[in-house]
Order: C-alpha cells, then sequence, then structure tokens
C-alpha cells in the first residue's frame, strides 16, 4: 500500500506584527505635518483582529489608511488579509472605518479551492477542510507539487500559506 503524503492551505496574519505596524503608524501620524492639530488615531482590537481608523475628514481617513498599509506592508503583513469595511461619515464629517484582518480560510473560498482543485482532474488527489484551513493529501509527491503551483498561481482572495509537508 502506497504511503499517502500531505500538506496544509492555511492563511491568517501574525498578530504581534500587526501591533508593531500600528505602533508605527501612530508615531508617523503624530510627526506629519499634514496630521498637525488633527484628531486621528488607530486603535487595534486584538481580540477581534480588526483596526477602528478614526480621523476629521474623509481625505484624512483614507492618508491614514495610506499610512497603515505601508507600515504593514514593511512588517510582512499581507495586504490580501485585510477586509476594509466601507468608510463612514458622522457628523461634522468625520471619517470612520474598521479594517478587519482574516485569519482563516472561510467556507466560501475554501468551497472555490476544493473545486478548482477537482477541476483540474490530478489523479489520486484529495483535498478535506478542517476547520479554518486544508488538507491535501496524495499518494505522489510530485502531485503534491502541482497543486501547490496551481494554487499559489491563483487568486483566492486571500494570502495562502502552505506548511506541514510530509
Amino acid at each position: 500500500m502506497a504511503k499517502t503524503s500531505s500538506f496544509d492551505v492555511s492563511t491568517g496574519v501574525d498578530l504581534q506584527e500587526v501591533d508593531n505596524a500600528v505602533n508605527q503608524a501612530r508615531k508617523e501620524i503624530a510627526t506629519r505635518y499634514d496630521f498637525k492639530n488633527t484628531d486621528c488615531t488607530l486603535d487595534f482590537d486584538r481580540a477581534a483582529a480588526a483596526i477602528k481608523l478614526e480621523a476629521d475628514d474623509e481625505y484624512r481617513l483614507g492618508q491614514l489608511l495610506q499610512v497603515l498599509r505601508e507600515k504593514l506592508t514593511r512588517r510582512g503583513v499581507p495586504i490580501k488579509n485585510l477586509d476594509e469595511g466601507t468608510p463612514e461619515v458622522g457628523t461634522l464629517g468625520r471619517g470612520r472605518q474598521t479594517v478587519g484582518l482574516k485569519q482563516g480560510i472561510d467556507q466560501d473560498t475554501a468551497k472555490k479551492i476544493v473545486k478548482a482543485v477537482k477541476d483540474q482532474k490530478y489523479k489520486k488527489v484529495q483535498v478535506a477542510t478542517q476547520g479554518e484551513e486544508l488538507r491535501v493529501s496524495s499518494p505522489s509527491r510530485d502531485q503534491l507539487q502541482e497543486v501547490m503551483a496551481f494554487l499559489k498561481a491563483g487568486d483566492w482572495g486571500v494570502d495562502l500559506q502552505f506548511g506541514n509537508y510530509r
């Protein structure tokens, strides 16, 4: 009987790196000339895996989001895993926005990935959903390498990470 090999497909962000990026963005906002004498805030809620942005107006909110994206990119946090909510304009023109962080593969994306792999008709490749990650298994390691290359080439809306290859 052939021994099966497998790997796991998951997604997520390092919350400590996000915290560091938010702190760096706060420091930059405190020193930037276009943010002088303004009331702009960035709050990171680790439990909810969300960042709340608030600014004096919609333009500054966009600038705040741009600074946050830049800091996250420099810290190695995948931008694909950001779930940017719609900007809300409140009283006196104040802008608010919540940016969520995707920590696992949601069911819709998992179904799309499973269907796409099955449509490729790889021989004896099986894909199983395990909570918020996928396990791809096959007796042939070459087939697993092909599936991994196929998944890397596709745009799934999240940054896929491959691990536990055995």
